[in-house]
Protein backbone atom coordinates (compact mmCIF):
# COMPACT_ATOMS: atom_id res chain seq x y z
CA UNK A 1 0.00 0.00 0.00
CA UNK A 2 1.44 3.34 -1.04
CA UNK A 3 2.19 6.28 1.61
CA UNK A 4 -0.62 8.87 2.55
CA UNK A 5 0.05 12.33 3.17
CA UNK A 6 -1.52 14.11 6.24
CA UNK A 7 -3.35 17.48 4.78
CA UNK A 8 -1.54 20.21 6.68
CA UNK A 9 1.67 19.61 6.13
CA UNK A 10 2.21 16.78 3.98
CA UNK A 11 4.08 14.71 6.63
CA UNK A 12 4.53 10.93 5.10
CA UNK A 13 2.23 8.36 6.62
CA UNK A 14 3.64 5.05 5.95
CA UNK A 15 1.32 2.22 5.76
CA UNK A 16 1.93 -0.78 8.24
CA UNK A 17 4.78 -3.05 6.67
CA UNK A 18 5.74 -0.85 3.85
CA UNK A 19 9.04 0.79 3.34
CA UNK A 20 11.50 -1.12 4.92
CA UNK A 21 15.16 -0.12 4.66
CA UNK A 22 13.26 4.00 4.70
CA UNK A 23 11.68 4.19 7.54
CA UNK A 24 14.71 6.26 9.05
CA UNK A 25 14.89 8.99 5.84
CA UNK A 26 11.14 8.83 5.92
CA UNK A 27 11.24 10.35 9.87
CA UNK A 28 14.14 12.55 9.66
CA UNK A 29 12.48 14.18 6.63
CA UNK A 30 8.88 13.91 8.86
CA UNK A 31 11.18 16.22 11.36
CA UNK A 32 12.74 18.42 9.06
CA UNK A 33 8.78 19.22 8.04
CA UNK A 34 8.05 19.48 11.94
CA UNK A 35 11.00 22.16 12.98
CA UNK A 36 10.10 23.74 9.89
CA UNK A 37 6.27 24.33 10.72
CA UNK A 38 7.74 25.20 14.28
CA UNK A 39 10.26 27.62 13.63
CA UNK A 40 10.86 27.50 10.18
CA UNK A 41 11.83 31.56 8.67
CA UNK A 42 12.18 32.42 5.11
CA UNK A 43 12.71 35.77 3.41
CA UNK A 44 10.26 36.29 0.14
CA UNK A 45 11.32 38.74 -2.46
CA UNK A 46 8.10 39.74 -3.80
CA UNK A 47 9.51 43.02 -6.02
CA UNK A 48 9.19 41.24 -9.51
CA UNK A 49 6.45 39.09 -9.36
CA UNK A 50 3.34 37.46 -7.18
CA UNK A 51 4.12 34.07 -4.92
CA UNK A 52 2.34 31.28 -4.52
CA UNK A 53 3.32 28.84 -1.40
CA UNK A 54 3.94 25.08 -1.83
CA UNK A 55 3.01 21.89 0.02
CA UNK A 56 5.26 19.23 -1.51
CA UNK A 57 4.15 15.71 -0.26
CA UNK A 58 6.73 14.25 1.96
CA UNK A 59 9.40 17.08 1.25
CA UNK A 60 10.33 20.41 3.21
CA UNK A 61 8.62 23.16 0.96
CA UNK A 62 8.45 27.05 1.28
CA UNK A 63 4.72 26.87 2.69
CA UNK A 64 5.77 24.96 5.63
CA UNK A 65 7.56 27.63 6.86
CA UNK A 66 5.92 29.33 10.10
CA UNK A 67 7.54 33.04 9.54
CA UNK A 68 7.36 34.75 6.32
CA UNK A 69 9.50 37.67 5.70
CA UNK A 70 8.48 39.54 2.39
CA UNK A 71 10.87 42.33 1.37
CA UNK A 72 11.74 43.93 -1.84
CA UNK A 73 10.85 46.99 -4.05
CA UNK A 74 7.55 45.92 -5.73
CA UNK A 75 7.46 46.55 -9.29
CA UNK A 76 3.75 46.32 -9.00
CA UNK A 77 0.66 45.04 -6.87
CA UNK A 78 1.97 41.81 -5.39
CA UNK A 79 -0.07 39.05 -3.59
CA UNK A 80 1.48 36.14 -1.73
CA UNK A 81 -0.74 33.27 -1.99
CA UNK A 82 -1.23 30.77 0.84
CA UNK A 83 -1.33 26.94 -0.13
CA UNK A 84 -5.31 25.43 -0.98
CA UNK A 85 -6.67 22.73 1.47
CA UNK A 86 -4.69 23.39 4.35
CA UNK A 87 -5.30 24.75 7.86
CA UNK A 88 -1.78 26.59 8.65
CA UNK A 89 -1.17 30.00 10.20
CA UNK A 90 1.78 31.94 9.32
CA UNK A 91 3.44 34.99 11.21
CA UNK A 92 4.12 37.45 8.30
CA UNK A 93 6.76 40.75 8.23
CA UNK A 94 6.03 43.29 5.92
CA UNK A 95 9.74 45.19 4.96
CA UNK A 96 8.73 45.33 1.56
CA UNK A 97 9.28 48.76 -0.37
CA UNK A 98 5.82 50.22 -1.94
CA UNK A 99 7.67 53.27 -3.83
CA UNK A 100 5.98 56.19 -5.20
CA UNK A 101 3.29 54.03 -7.32
CA UNK A 102 1.89 52.94 -4.19
CA UNK A 103 1.88 49.17 -4.85
CA UNK A 104 -0.52 47.35 -2.51
CA UNK A 105 0.38 43.94 -1.40
CA UNK A 106 -1.64 41.30 -0.01
CA UNK A 107 -2.10 37.40 1.14
CA UNK A 108 -5.05 34.98 0.61
CA UNK A 109 -5.56 32.13 0.12
CA UNK A 110 -6.09 30.46 -3.43
CA UNK A 111 -9.80 30.17 -3.58
CA UNK A 112 -10.05 33.17 -1.26
CA UNK A 113 -10.46 37.00 -0.79
CA UNK A 114 -7.45 39.08 -0.90
CA UNK A 115 -6.74 40.42 2.37
CA UNK A 116 -4.63 44.12 2.36
CA UNK A 117 -1.12 44.20 4.00
CA UNK A 118 -0.40 47.47 5.75
CA UNK A 119 2.95 48.69 5.35
CA UNK A 120 5.22 47.51 8.00
CA UNK A 121 2.77 45.21 9.61
CA UNK A 122 3.85 41.96 11.37
CA UNK A 123 0.61 39.78 11.08
CA UNK A 124 -1.03 36.30 12.08
CA UNK A 125 -2.17 34.90 9.23
CA UNK A 126 -4.83 32.25 9.39
CA UNK A 127 -5.74 29.90 6.88
CA UNK A 128 -8.62 27.51 6.64
CA UNK A 129 -7.93 25.84 3.96
CA UNK A 130 -10.35 28.41 1.85
CA UNK A 131 -9.88 31.86 3.45
CA UNK A 132 -6.81 33.61 5.17
CA UNK A 133 -8.11 36.35 7.75
CA UNK A 134 -5.31 38.48 9.11
CA UNK A 135 -4.69 39.97 12.78
CA UNK A 136 -2.68 42.88 13.30
CA UNK A 137 0.03 41.56 15.53
CA UNK A 138 2.41 44.56 15.18
CA UNK A 139 1.35 48.37 13.27
CA UNK A 140 4.06 49.70 10.38
CA UNK A 141 4.22 53.22 9.12
CA UNK A 142 4.21 54.55 5.83
CA UNK A 143 5.59 58.13 5.07
CA UNK A 144 3.21 59.79 1.95
CA UNK A 145 4.25 62.58 0.45
CA UNK A 146 2.92 64.79 -2.78
CA UNK A 147 5.20 61.85 -4.20
CA UNK A 148 2.03 59.74 -3.33
CA UNK A 149 -0.36 61.65 -3.49
CA UNK A 150 -3.38 60.95 -3.80
CA UNK A 151 -2.95 57.56 -1.89
CA UNK A 152 -5.67 55.47 -0.58
CA UNK A 153 -4.51 53.56 2.68
CA UNK A 154 -5.39 50.18 3.60
CA UNK A 155 -7.15 49.11 6.99
CA UNK A 156 -4.27 49.06 10.08
CA UNK A 157 -2.25 51.86 8.22
CA UNK A 158 -0.07 54.45 10.12
CA UNK A 159 0.40 57.36 7.68
CA UNK A 160 3.19 59.30 8.28
CA UNK A 161 2.48 62.75 6.00
CA UNK A 162 5.29 65.02 4.98
CA UNK A 163 3.18 67.66 3.69
CA UNK A 164 6.60 69.82 3.69
CA UNK A 165 6.37 70.57 -0.06
CA UNK A 166 2.70 70.77 -0.99
CA UNK A 167 -0.34 69.29 0.69
CA UNK A 168 -1.87 65.68 0.19
CA UNK A 169 -4.62 63.62 -0.34
CA UNK A 170 -5.30 60.50 1.87
CA UNK A 171 -7.97 58.31 0.49
CA UNK A 172 -9.67 55.76 3.72
CA UNK A 173 -10.49 52.46 2.44
CA UNK A 174 -13.40 51.74 -0.12
CA UNK A 175 -15.02 48.76 1.77
CA UNK A 176 -14.09 49.34 5.56
CA UNK A 177 -15.30 47.09 8.63
CA UNK A 178 -16.49 48.11 11.72
CA UNK A 179 -13.56 48.16 14.19
CA UNK A 180 -10.51 49.23 11.05
CA UNK A 181 -8.56 52.00 12.29
CA UNK A 182 -5.97 54.87 10.04
CA UNK A 183 -3.80 57.09 11.97
CA UNK A 184 -2.61 59.93 10.30
CA UNK A 185 0.31 61.57 11.51
CA UNK A 186 1.94 65.13 10.98
CA UNK A 187 5.35 63.99 10.22
CA UNK A 188 6.53 67.30 9.70
CA UNK A 189 4.91 69.88 11.74
CA UNK A 190 3.28 71.35 8.48
CA UNK A 191 -0.02 70.79 8.06
CA UNK A 192 -0.83 74.50 8.90
CA UNK A 193 0.43 75.57 5.55
CA UNK A 194 0.06 72.76 3.57
CA UNK A 195 -3.27 70.65 4.12
CA UNK A 196 -3.97 66.93 4.24
CA UNK A 197 -7.28 66.11 2.84
CA UNK A 198 -9.16 62.71 4.05
CA UNK A 199 -10.78 61.71 1.37
CA UNK A 200 -14.26 60.54 2.89
CA UNK A 201 -14.27 57.35 -0.38
CA UNK A 202 -18.17 57.37 0.07
CA UNK A 203 -18.07 56.34 3.85
CA UNK A 204 -19.49 59.54 6.38
CA UNK A 205 -16.92 60.95 8.84
CA UNK A 206 -18.52 61.52 11.63
CA UNK A 207 -21.57 61.16 10.26
CA UNK A 208 -21.13 64.47 7.98
CA UNK A 209 -20.67 63.88 4.31
CA UNK A 210 -17.64 65.96 3.34
CA UNK A 211 -13.73 65.37 3.10
CA UNK A 212 -12.16 65.65 6.23
CA UNK A 213 -9.12 68.82 5.97
CA UNK A 214 -6.50 68.73 8.96
CA UNK A 215 -5.16 71.83 9.13
CA UNK A 216 -3.30 72.05 12.48
CA UNK A 217 0.88 71.76 12.55
CA UNK A 218 1.45 68.67 14.34
CA UNK A 219 -2.03 66.74 14.47
CA UNK A 220 -2.38 63.48 14.58
CA UNK A 221 -5.68 61.67 14.10
CA UNK A 222 -6.57 57.97 14.61
CA UNK A 223 -10.30 57.19 13.03
CA UNK A 224 -12.19 54.35 13.52
CA UNK A 225 -14.96 52.70 11.37
CA UNK A 226 -18.37 52.36 13.17
CA UNK A 227 -20.97 51.95 10.36
CA UNK A 228 -22.72 53.45 7.24
CA UNK A 229 -24.33 55.96 9.34
CA UNK A 230 -21.47 57.39 11.80
CA UNK A 231 -18.94 56.02 9.43
CA UNK A 232 -15.42 56.71 10.30
CA UNK A 233 -15.07 58.75 13.77
CA UNK A 234 -12.51 59.49 15.90
CA UNK A 235 -10.95 57.69 18.24
CA UNK A 236 -8.22 60.29 18.70
CA UNK A 237 -7.54 63.71 17.49
CA UNK A 238 -4.68 65.55 19.03
CA UNK A 239 -2.37 68.57 18.18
Amino acid sequence: MASTYSSDLKLEIVATGEKAGLWGTITNTNLQILEQSASGYLDIDMAGASVTLDLTDGATSNGKNIYLKLSGTLGGARTLTMPASSERVWIISDETVRGTANNTLSVLTASGTAQPVPPGASLLCVSDGTNTVTRIIEKGYATITNSNSPYTTVAGAQILANTTTNAITITLPASPAVGDEVSIIDARGTFGSNNVIVDRNGQPINTGTSNLTLTTNGQSITLVYVDSTRGWAYKTNTA
